[in-house]
Protein backbone atom coordinates (compact mmCIF):
# COMPACT_ATOMS: atom_id res chain seq x y z
CA UNK A 1 0.00 0.00 0.00
CA UNK A 2 1.34 3.34 -1.10
CA UNK A 3 1.01 6.67 0.49
CA UNK A 4 -1.32 8.83 -1.32
CA UNK A 5 0.90 11.92 -2.29
CA UNK A 6 -1.13 15.74 -2.31
CA UNK A 7 0.05 17.79 -5.72
CA UNK A 8 1.93 20.89 -4.98
CA UNK A 9 -0.27 23.47 -6.49
CA UNK A 10 -2.97 21.93 -3.88
CA UNK A 11 -0.84 22.29 -1.23
CA UNK A 12 0.32 25.50 -2.22
CA UNK A 13 -3.41 26.67 -2.20
CA UNK A 14 -4.69 25.74 0.95
CA UNK A 15 -1.03 27.62 2.37
CA UNK A 16 -1.88 31.14 0.17
CA UNK A 17 -5.53 30.82 1.38
CA UNK A 18 -3.86 30.65 5.30
CA UNK A 19 -1.45 33.48 4.54
CA UNK A 20 -4.61 35.97 3.09
CA UNK A 21 -6.74 35.29 5.93
CA UNK A 22 -4.14 35.83 8.70
CA UNK A 23 -2.96 39.13 6.56
CA UNK A 24 -6.41 40.43 6.26
CA UNK A 25 -7.06 40.17 9.98
CA UNK A 26 -3.79 41.65 10.93
CA UNK A 27 -5.06 44.55 8.96
CA UNK A 28 -8.59 44.90 10.09
CA UNK A 29 -7.28 44.36 13.64
CA UNK A 30 -4.72 47.15 12.65
CA UNK A 31 -7.75 49.21 11.33
CA UNK A 32 -10.46 48.70 13.52
CA UNK A 33 -8.02 48.57 17.20
CA UNK A 34 -10.64 46.59 18.37
CA UNK A 35 -10.77 46.31 22.41
CA UNK A 36 -13.04 43.77 24.45
CA UNK A 37 -16.18 44.63 26.12
CA UNK A 38 -16.17 45.64 29.48
CA UNK A 39 -19.09 44.41 32.54
CA UNK A 40 -18.96 46.42 35.72
CA UNK A 41 -21.33 45.33 38.69
CA UNK A 42 -23.30 49.09 39.20
CA UNK A 43 -25.83 47.48 42.20
CA UNK A 44 -26.21 44.44 44.11
CA UNK A 45 -28.87 44.50 46.72
CA UNK A 46 -29.81 41.30 48.94
CA UNK A 47 -33.40 40.79 50.60
CA UNK A 48 -32.38 36.86 51.71
CA UNK A 49 -29.51 35.33 52.24
CA UNK A 50 -29.08 31.96 54.30
CA UNK A 51 -28.43 28.29 54.25
CA UNK A 52 -32.12 27.60 52.33
CA UNK A 53 -32.76 30.39 50.74
CA UNK A 54 -30.91 33.08 48.24
CA UNK A 55 -32.42 36.57 47.22
CA UNK A 56 -30.46 39.61 45.25
CA UNK A 57 -30.83 41.94 42.59
CA UNK A 58 -27.86 42.31 40.44
CA UNK A 59 -27.77 45.16 38.02
CA UNK A 60 -24.55 45.09 35.48
CA UNK A 61 -23.95 47.36 32.88
CA UNK A 62 -21.83 46.26 29.72
CA UNK A 63 -19.94 48.69 27.63
CA UNK A 64 -18.71 48.47 24.18
CA UNK A 65 -16.21 50.73 24.07
CA UNK A 66 -15.55 50.00 19.96
CA UNK A 67 -16.86 52.47 17.32
CA UNK A 68 -16.51 49.77 14.24
CA UNK A 69 -17.91 46.63 16.03
CA UNK A 70 -21.30 44.78 17.20
CA UNK A 71 -21.50 42.39 19.76
CA UNK A 72 -24.57 39.45 19.39
CA UNK A 73 -24.91 37.98 23.07
CA UNK A 74 -26.55 34.94 23.74
CA UNK A 75 -28.28 35.02 27.19
CA UNK A 76 -26.14 34.73 29.68
CA UNK A 77 -26.11 32.82 32.81
CA UNK A 78 -25.36 33.66 35.70
CA UNK A 79 -23.82 31.53 39.00
CA UNK A 80 -22.85 33.78 42.48
CA UNK A 81 -20.39 31.83 44.45
CA UNK A 82 -18.72 32.14 48.13
CA UNK A 83 -15.13 33.25 47.22
CA UNK A 84 -13.52 31.44 49.94
CA UNK A 85 -15.05 28.16 49.83
CA UNK A 86 -16.17 28.52 45.87
CA UNK A 87 -19.96 27.64 47.70
CA UNK A 88 -22.93 28.12 45.28
CA UNK A 89 -25.64 30.61 46.71
CA UNK A 90 -27.50 31.29 43.60
CA UNK A 91 -28.03 31.98 39.89
CA UNK A 92 -30.00 33.66 37.66
CA UNK A 93 -29.79 35.16 33.48
CA UNK A 94 -29.58 38.13 31.97
CA UNK A 95 -31.51 37.62 27.97
CA UNK A 96 -29.55 38.14 24.81
CA UNK A 97 -28.90 41.39 23.11
CA UNK A 98 -27.27 42.79 20.83
CA UNK A 99 -24.14 45.43 21.80
CA UNK A 100 -24.24 48.26 19.41
CA UNK A 101 -20.80 50.42 18.86
CA UNK A 102 -20.20 52.85 21.34
CA UNK A 103 -22.83 51.95 23.64
CA UNK A 104 -23.77 51.28 27.21
CA UNK A 105 -26.56 48.39 28.39
CA UNK A 106 -28.01 48.11 31.87
CA UNK A 107 -28.66 44.36 32.90
CA UNK A 108 -31.25 43.56 36.07
CA UNK A 109 -31.66 39.70 37.10
CA UNK A 110 -32.61 38.33 40.29
CA UNK A 111 -29.97 35.79 41.41
CA UNK A 112 -32.28 33.23 43.19
CA UNK A 113 -31.63 29.62 45.03
CA UNK A 114 -33.87 27.86 47.43
CA UNK A 115 -32.84 24.28 48.27
CA UNK A 116 -33.93 22.42 51.00
CA UNK A 117 -31.45 21.76 53.74
CA UNK A 118 -31.11 20.63 57.48
CA UNK A 119 -29.69 23.55 58.98
CA UNK A 120 -28.32 21.63 62.04
CA UNK A 121 -26.63 19.46 59.20
CA UNK A 122 -22.75 19.77 60.23
CA UNK A 123 -21.44 18.38 56.50
CA UNK A 124 -18.35 19.93 55.48
CA UNK A 125 -20.55 22.25 52.92
CA UNK A 126 -23.08 23.52 55.03
CA UNK A 127 -20.74 24.18 57.91
CA UNK A 128 -18.34 26.21 55.35
CA UNK A 129 -21.20 28.49 54.11
CA UNK A 130 -22.86 28.63 57.89
CA UNK A 131 -19.31 29.92 58.62
CA UNK A 132 -19.36 32.62 56.26
CA UNK A 133 -22.58 33.83 56.67
CA UNK A 134 -22.48 34.54 60.06
CA UNK A 135 -19.15 36.51 59.92
CA UNK A 136 -19.65 39.99 60.64
CA UNK A 137 -17.90 41.55 57.75
CA UNK A 138 -20.06 40.05 55.05
CA UNK A 139 -19.25 37.40 52.72
CA UNK A 140 -16.59 37.72 49.90
CA UNK A 141 -18.64 36.71 46.80
CA UNK A 142 -17.71 35.84 43.12
CA UNK A 143 -20.05 36.47 39.90
CA UNK A 144 -19.69 34.29 37.13
CA UNK A 145 -21.55 35.26 33.81
CA UNK A 146 -21.19 32.47 30.78
CA UNK A 147 -22.32 33.58 27.06
CA UNK A 148 -21.71 33.34 23.63
CA UNK A 149 -21.03 36.08 21.94
CA UNK A 150 -20.92 36.50 17.61
CA UNK A 151 -18.75 39.83 16.35
CA UNK A 152 -19.66 41.52 13.55
CA UNK A 153 -17.07 43.52 11.84
CA UNK A 154 -17.07 45.56 9.23
CA UNK A 155 -18.83 43.37 6.65
CA UNK A 156 -17.81 40.31 8.64
CA UNK A 157 -19.43 38.32 11.13
CA UNK A 158 -17.75 35.56 13.41
CA UNK A 159 -18.67 32.15 14.64
CA UNK A 160 -20.11 32.23 18.37
CA UNK A 161 -17.32 31.70 20.80
CA UNK A 162 -17.56 31.05 24.50
CA UNK A 163 -16.80 34.36 27.08
CA UNK A 164 -17.03 34.50 30.71
CA UNK A 165 -16.86 37.57 33.12
CA UNK A 166 -15.70 36.92 36.31
CA UNK A 167 -16.59 39.77 38.94
CA UNK A 168 -14.45 40.01 42.15
CA UNK A 169 -14.05 41.88 44.96
CA UNK A 170 -17.70 42.07 46.43
CA UNK A 171 -18.61 41.52 49.89
CA UNK A 172 -22.71 41.41 50.89
CA UNK A 173 -23.98 40.94 54.26
CA UNK A 174 -27.06 38.72 54.81
CA UNK A 175 -29.89 40.79 56.48
CA UNK A 176 -31.34 40.57 59.76
CA UNK A 177 -33.41 41.60 62.65
CA UNK A 178 -35.91 44.67 61.42
CA UNK A 179 -33.05 45.55 58.56
CA UNK A 180 -34.81 43.60 55.30
CA UNK A 181 -32.23 45.02 52.70
CA UNK A 182 -28.91 45.52 52.53
CA UNK A 183 -26.71 47.05 49.87
CA UNK A 184 -23.24 45.47 48.91
CA UNK A 185 -20.06 47.72 48.26
CA UNK A 186 -19.24 47.49 44.69
CA UNK A 187 -16.24 49.81 44.56
CA UNK A 188 -13.30 47.44 44.75
CA UNK A 189 -15.15 45.29 42.16
CA UNK A 190 -13.21 44.04 39.13
CA UNK A 191 -14.70 42.29 36.54
CA UNK A 192 -12.63 40.53 33.92
CA UNK A 193 -13.20 39.20 30.67
CA UNK A 194 -11.95 35.58 28.85
CA UNK A 195 -12.57 33.90 25.98
CA UNK A 196 -13.51 30.30 26.75
CA UNK A 197 -12.48 27.66 23.90
CA UNK A 198 -13.52 24.26 24.21
CA UNK A 199 -11.36 21.36 22.74
CA UNK A 200 -12.64 17.93 23.30
CA UNK A 201 -13.69 17.91 26.70
CA UNK A 202 -11.44 20.72 27.73
CA UNK A 203 -12.65 24.46 28.13
CA UNK A 204 -9.88 26.54 28.32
Amino acid sequence: MTDRVYPKTTTNGVLTIILAAAVTAIILYLIYNPHRPSFTVSSLKVTTLNLTTTNIHLNVTAKNPNKNIIYFYNPITVSVLTSKNGILIGEGAFPQFVHGKKNTTFLRTAIMRTQDLDVNDSTSTNAKLKSELTNKNGVGIVIKMDTKVKVKLASMKTPKIGIRVTCQGIKVIAPSGKVTTTTASTADTKCKVDVRVKIWRWTF
